[in-house]
């Protein structure tokens, strides 16, 4: 089973963390999405995140009929969603363990997050592409490195693939953006 894992396009959060902020997306780059659609192939079974920017990254990429799966949601920042990113606090040096279990006041760890997201990609049963976050992509990716897909980064508008076998997981790639093409 083929699982391929597309970030929404750029959010237009004005600077700000958007997390679980329902926030739109820059879909204007009309030779991107061509060429992230012709990187895509043939999409398979499409899962999206019911938030806007997700929403928004598939329609523009004619990946209709999706279905929308709301565990795919982005994590919860809690108080520091809709924050500057320079405003936000520095946490110093963390190990991975450490980070992905950190919990900003109101708002949810990465562990909590994955929680809600590895079970849906353990429901799958054919090839799948999921239209939706950057924290997705890296739960996703924790299914072969654990924490350490903490260190990943996942450009708006880039794909990353993967195979699930009989001994589990596998990476066939990550962050490819249309300039890849």
């Amino acid at each position: 089973m083929r699982l391929k894992l597309l970030r929404h396009a750029t959010p237009i959060n004005n600077g700000c963390l958007a997390g679980r902020g329902d926030v739109d997306a820059d879909c204007s780059d009309s030779r991107a999405f061509a060429q992230m659609r012709d990187m895509i192939g043939d999409a398979g079974h499409v899962i999206c995140s019911p938030a806007q920017r997700c929403r928004q990254t598939a329609k523009a990429l004619n990946l209709f009929p999706a279905q929308f799966e709301p565990a795919l949601w982005e994590q919860d920042y809690g108080n520091w969603e809709g924050k500057r990113f320079e405003d936000l606090p520095d946490l110093g040096r963390m190990e991975p363990d450490e980070l992905a279990t950190y919990r900003p006041e109101g708002g949810e760890s990465f562990e909590d997050m994955a929680a809600r997201v590895l079970p849906v990609l353990d429901r799958l049963g054919d090839d799948t592409l999921i239209v939706a976050h950057a924290g997705t992509v890296r739960a996703a990716l924790s299914l072969t490195v654990g924490p350490a897909a903490l260190s990943f980064s996942v450009s708006p508008l880039s794909l990353t693939i993967m195979r699930r076998t009989s001994q589990g997981w596998a990476v066939e790639a990550v962050n490819l953006t249309a300039g890849h093409a």
